[in-house]
């Protein structure tokens, strides 16, 4: 037993043939530098003619904030604030409000386009060099409607009607400074002059600049606002540089390097004022608060104060322990901390609910602290009556004094904060931008993807095609049916005389036979093979009626016949050709002449025998019937007994007669002249007929009676890796 497993035909089917991939790249392969030329031109072209694409940057630093309520900055690190701050400032940089304020300021609602001749022209206009300020080019073969290079258009106001907004209008420039405005429909809508407002049919425009040639059309248009902020939002890139840095870099990209600059300069600069009006507003709202709670520590303050210079006039005693400094000191601490806190829990409850983190954060810290000085204060109790007294009335002065010294600290800072001339944002870099590498188009990436999507393309095409259409290529998956292959015919060089469809051979009424005008073609050699096998083949047949039928049209049946007819003629046999396609038979444009006085005029009586009858002329001992004139019942007239007649007739007359008859898929006919022939054939076209088909052409036959001997592979194509890779060589003759 052999230790190597033995595949199955349907297992080697399955598997990916990559000598037969490779093979079929290589049959296609100038369809594939075809396409892949043409990718290649036009992504050169794009890459030529392409309006660059200038990108503009920025960067802006977030600091930290300006000074708030004591106790606001361990809140802030507590809940880890600062790890989000930088993707909160990033969101304000492209909020509505700060966009919005960038495209009022530079009227971007207003988008102005000039008409440039479709391809090129751009390219023209922006190649143009004007000798002098306000020069414009010269309009290429008089097409003046198009700009060429020097135009400018700059439209102050654009008010139109909400039927109009995101619509184009066209301006056409006039003579000394006046223009006409049109709908998408071309009708004018007013007339204008720079410098001056026009209204018509409620719209109203004011053209601050205009220069360009008489006829110049450019396109406006008037977009929704928050159409128009949307879509800069998503056109600004904001990138947070460094985790946690406070860096945010912007770009933006645009074909016009100083808007683009404009733009993100204006996004910036209004990104900076909000911060200085937002952080104004905050500073304002905490001072207001801090001025309240002054005076009331201040009365805490001298309340305190009064009560222990009571207390120690009354004691005689100004001087604490040292066991009662170090409690005092950190009761102090404690409470100083408590009593901030507890400040900045009253403003928090302004601006915050009681399930914000940030308040329960305070709560969970003030608790902390009381929790401590409630052990402090246990500690205190063993005192002492006299120094546990001293103790409290000190600690409530020192507390007071502190939280007051605290308050009126921040009190200065919140004044300077209000005055709005500083904010915790500063632009690092302006925007600005590089005009000698635009970003778009990367020109080689866009040719080499360009030319490697063409050859991609041009070969999954080929690729879905074969897999589409999958005809026979192989004379081995044909012998599966369990029939010979007589012959595998080549396709001829001379493809026009195997083709009559072809319109220089449709009517011509000349003679179109491959073995009279090639006969050291292959498709010539192949045919005096099958002439050798149909010999042998026909030894055992009952009559010398051979009938060669295919099971669709295109396989090349008529071809087939006509020239095997010739080569069995020129080995000295006398052969007779019928055309019994009475439908849409092609014999004649082979053979040459017309297809009247055929086999239909002959069934039917019309003609005689003589008449219906032709020799062929160039070759000796063979005739031929055409179709005759297109019956209105074909299949009734074969049944006829005078057909039978006639065929016994003509049998009788030669040594062997060949019929070419319809497709049996298509019609009956090949089934009913079937059952008269000794001998038939199924012709086969390479890569045309699936396996499929010929199976139930075959079935169809065999249903009716008819005996098909074997098949005769037509057209068959050279393949890199394939039957006919190896079927045939060239041996010509020596010269």
């Amino acid at each position: 037993m052999s230790s190597a497993r033995e595949h199955s035909p349907s297992q080697r089917d399955e598997e990916i043939d990559l000598n037969a991939l490779l093979g079929t790249l290589i049959d296609h392969k100038w369809l594939i530098i075809a396409v892949t030329s043409i990718f290649f031109v036009l992504s050169v072209a794009y890459a030529v003619l392409a309006a660059p694409v200038y990108e503009a940057d920025a960067m802006v630093q977030v600091e930290q904030k300006v000074p708030d309520l004591p106790g606001l900055s361990a809140i802030t690190q507590t809940l880890g604030a600062s790890d989000s701050e930088d993707l909160t400032e990033i969101a304000i940089i492209t909020s509505r409000s700060v966009i919005g304020k960038a495209v009022d300021n530079l009227n971007l609602n207003i988008v102005v386009r000039p008409h440039h001749f479709p391809m090129f022209g751009g390219f023209i206009a922006r190649h143009y060099v004007p000798e002098q300020a306000g020069d414009v080019a010269n309009p290429w073969l008089g097409m003046a409607r198009y700009g060429w290079g020097g135009e400018k258009l700059d439209v102050f106001q654009l008010d139109v009607p909400d039927g109009l907004l995101g619509k184009a209008l066209t301006l056409v420039a006039g003579e000394n400074g006046a223009y006409t405005l049109l709908d998408d429909d071309g009708n004018a809508l007013l007339h204008g002059h720079i410098g001056q407002s026009a209204s018509g049919h409620g719209v109203t425009i004011q053209v601050k600049t205009l220069i360009a040639n008489p006829g110049m059309r450019f396109e406006v248009m008037r977009n929704r606002e928050l159409a128009t902020i949307s879509q800069l939002r998503y056109d600004i890139t904001t990138t947070e540089e460094g985790k946690d840095s406070g860096i945010i870099g912007l770009t933006y990209q645009n074909k016009d390097p100083e808007l683009a600059t404009q733009i993100l300069d204006q996004v910036t600069k209004g990104y900076v004022l909000q911060n200085v009006d937002k952080n104004s507003a905050q500073a304002a709202n905490s001072l207001q608060f801090v001025k309240q709670q002054l005076p009331l520590t201040r009365e805490s303050l001298d309340k305190a104060q009064d009560a222990l210079n009571a207390f120690q006039i009354k004691a005689h005693s100004v001087n604490i322990s040292l066991q009662t400094k170090a409690l005092l000191d950190q009761g102090v601490a404690l409470e100083t901390s408590i009593q901030q806190l507890q400040l900045q829990q009253a403003d928090m409850e302004r601006r915050f609910t009681k399930d914000h983190p940030a308040y329960k954060a305070l709560l969970q810290q003030i608790g902390q602290l009381q929790a401590q000085k409630a052990d402090l204060d246990k500690q205190v109790g063993d005192l002492p009556d006299t120094q546990r007294d001293l103790l409290r009335l000190t600690e409530d002065v020192q507390v007071s004094n502190n939280t007051y010294a605290g308050l009126l600290n921040q009190a200065q800072q919140l004044e300077i904060a209000k005055a709005g001339t500083v904010g915790n944002v500063r632009v690092v870099d302006p925007a600005a931008v590089d005009v000698t590498q635009p970003v778009k188009p990367k020109k080689l990436i866009v040719i080499l993807g360009g030319t490697i999507l063409g050859a991609l393309l041009a070969a999954a095409f080929i690729f879905i095609r074969q897999t589409l259409n999958r005809g026979v290529e192989n004379p081995a998956d044909i012998e599966q049916l369990g029939l010979p292959v007589y012959a595998s015919i080549p396709l001829s060089k001379s493809e026009e005389l195997i083709t009559l469809r072809d319109k220089r051979v449709r009517s011509d009424g000349n003679q179109h036979l491959l073995a009279l005008t090639s006969p050291a073609d292959l498709a010539t050699e192949a045919l005096r093979s099958l002439r050798t096998s149909l010999h042998f083949a026909q030894l055992e047949a009952k009559n010398n009626l051979l009938m060669i039928s295919g099971a669709s049209p295109q396989a090349g049946k008529t071809f087939v016949s006509s020239n095997l007819a010739v080569v069995i003629a020129q080995s000295g046999r006398r052969v007779l050709l019928i055309d019994a396609d009475m439908r849409k038979g092609a014999l004649h444009k082979a053979v040459g002449g017309k297809p009247e006085n055929g086999l239909s005029e002959f069934i039917a009586g019309q003609i005689d025998r003589a008449t219906a009858i032709r020799s062929v002329p160039g070759v000796e001992g063979l005739s031929f019937i055409a179709r005759g004139k297109v019956p209105p019942n074909p299949s009734e007239l074969l049944m006829n007994a005078r057909f039978t007649a006639r065929l016994q007739e003509l049998m009788g007359l030669y040594d062997l007669v060949i019929i070419d008859t319809p497709p049996v898929l298509a019609v009956t006919d090949a089934a009913v002249i079937g059952r008269h022939a000794g001998t038939s054939l199924l012709v086969v076209r390479f890569g045309h007929n699936q396996l499929r088909e010929i199976a139930l052409a075959k079935q169809r036959f065999d249903q009716n009676g008819v005996d098909i001997k074997g098949f005769v592979f037509n057209a068959v194509q050279k393949r890199s890796a394939g039957y006919y890779s190896y079927g045939y060589y060239e041996y010509e003759a020596a010269k």
